[in-house]
C-alpha cells in the first residue's frame, strides 16, 4: 500500500511565514503574494510537475471561491486534480451533483470533493446558516445521501428533515464519480464519515491519537458494511538537513507577535470544532522561546497552530526525517497526505524534490 500526496492552493494569499498569511483573518491588502490567477497557476503547475496527485482548495469567507478558481486553472494545468472544498449549507445537493458532473466532463475527470460541514457558527451565519454544530452534521448526512443517490445516474427521491427531493438527477452520471473527502472528529461527525465518505481527513495530531481515530472509524464503517480510506492534513518544513528545517521553524516562531497570538488563541479556544480544540491542546496557547519546545512528537511541530486556525501542526526535519514521520502515520492507516508550507511555491519544491524520492526508495510511491 503506497501513499498519495496532495498540495494546497493558497487562495487566501501566500507569504514566507505564518505571520504573512495566518489563515485567521480575511485575505487582506498586506498579503505579500496576492492570490491572483497567475501566482496560483505557478503553484498548481509546480505541484503537478513535482508529482502531487491533487490540490486542496479551501472554502470560507476568508478565501476565494474554490469552484471558480480551480475551473480557471484547468486550462493552465494538464494532469493534477483539484480537491474542491465546499459547504453543504451553501448549495443544494442537486446543484452540487450538477456542478460535479459538469466539472468532470470539462476537466476530464480531475475533480475530488472535500465536504466541509463547518465548525463555527459565526462563520456559518455569514452565509445565512443558523443550524447548530450537531444539526449541521445531520444536514451533511442527508446532503451526501442525496448526492450519492444522484451520482448513481437514476432519478432519486429522498425525504429527510433538511432535504426533500423528487426525481433529483444530473444530466448524466459523473465519470468518474468524484471521491468524497470528509473531515470531522466529533461524535456527530464520525458516524457521517462512516456512512458517506470515501476518505476521512484528520488534522495532524500525534500518530497514537490518529491511530485511535482510524480504529474507531474502521469499526463504525464496518457496521455500515463499508470501508474507508484515511488522509491527514498538515504543513511541512523539510530541508536538506534537520538543522536547517528547525531553523526555519524557529524563524517562524520568532516572527510571531505575542498580542497576535493571544488574539488568535482567544478565537480558537472558543471553537465549536472538536478537531480545532485538539489542535489547541497540543500547544496550550503558549508562545515559547524555542521551537523545539513545541515539538509534540518527533518531527511534529505544533507552532503553526499558535496563529493559524484549522491544521495547526507541521512535519519538520530533513527529508529522511519527514519521510520517517509519513511512514509512521502510514503504519497506522494513513494513505493520503494533504500538505502545505510557507511559501507554497518554494516548499512544494523542497518536498517534491526531497521527500518524494525518499518515499519512492522505501516503496511508498
Amino acid at each position: 500500500m503506497t501513499v498519495t500526496t496532495h498540495w494546497f492552493l493558497p487562495t487566501h494569499g501566500d507569504g514566507r511565514s505564518i505571520v504573512d498569511r495566518p489563515h485567521a483573518t480575511p485575505e487582506g491588502a498586506g498579503t505579500p503574494r496576492r492570490p491572483d490567477i497567475d501566482y496560483l497557476a505557478q503553484v498548481a503547475q509546480a505541484a503537478e510537475h513535482l508529482g502531487f496527485t491533487g490540490m486542496l482548495t479551501p472554502t470560507g469567507s476568508w478565501c476565494q471561491d474554490a469552484w471558480i478558481t480551480t475551473a480557471a486553472l484547468l486550462a493552465r494545468t494538464r494532469r493534477i486534480k483539484f480537491l474542491v472544498a465546499f459547504r453543504p449549507g451553501s448549495l443544494t445537493p442537486t446543484l452540487a451533483a450538477q456542478l460535479a458532473t459538469t466539472y468532470q466532463r470539462v476537466s476530464g475527470g480531475r475533480l475530488l470533493l472535500n465536504i466541509v460541514t463547518g465548525g463555527e457558527s459565526t462563520e456559518q451565519q455569514r452565509y445565512g446558516d443558523w443550524l447548530d454544530h450537531d444539526q449541521r452534521y445531520e444536514r451533511t448526512d442527508e446532503f451526501l445521501a442525496v448526492l450519492r443517490g444522484i451520482f448513481d445516474g437514476e432519478p432519486f427521491d429522498f425525504d429527510g428533515r433538511h432535504y426533500q427531493v423528487r426525481g433529483a438527477t444530473a444530466f448524466e452520471a459523473p465519470d468518474p464519480r468524484p471521491q468524497l473527502y470528509f473531515g470531522g472528529s466529533s461524535e456527530a461527525a464520525l458516524p457521517v464519515a462512516a456512512r458517506r465518505a470515501d476518505v476521512h481527513l484528520t488534522w495532524g495530531e500525534p500518530p497514537d491519537a490518529v491511530a485511535r481515530k482510524v480504529k474507531l472509524l474502521r469499526e463504525l464503517a464496518a457496521e455500515e458494511g463499508r470501508s474507508l480510506r484515511f488522509g491527514l492534513r498538515a504543513h511541512v518544513i523539510t530541508r536538506d538537513t534537520s538543522e536547517d528545517a528547525w531553523a526555519t521553524a524557529q524563524r517562524f516562531l520568532d516572527q510571531m507577535d505575542p498580542a497576535e497570538v493571544a488574539a488568535s488563541q482567544a478565537k480558537l479556544n472558543a471553537s465549536e470544532s472538536t478537531g480545532q480544540r485538539n489542535m489547541v491542546a497540543l500547544h496550550g496557547g503558549a508562545l515559547r522561546g524555542e521551537a523545539r519546545e513545541l515539538e509534540v512528537h518527533p518531527g511534529l511541530w505544533a507552532g503553526v497552530g499558535l496563529l493559524r486556525g484549522g491544521a495547526g501542526t507541521a512535519f519538520v526535519g530533513s527529508h529522511r526525517e519527514v519521510a520517517d514521520l509519513i511512514e509512521e502515520y502510514h503504519s497506522v492507516g494513513i494513505e493520503e497526505f494533504v500538505l502545505s508550507g510557507y511559501p507554497h511555491l518554494e516548499e512544494a519544491y523542497w518536498f517534491g524534490e526531497g521527500v518524494h524520492p525518499e518515499l519512492a526508495r522505501r516503496g511508498l510511491r
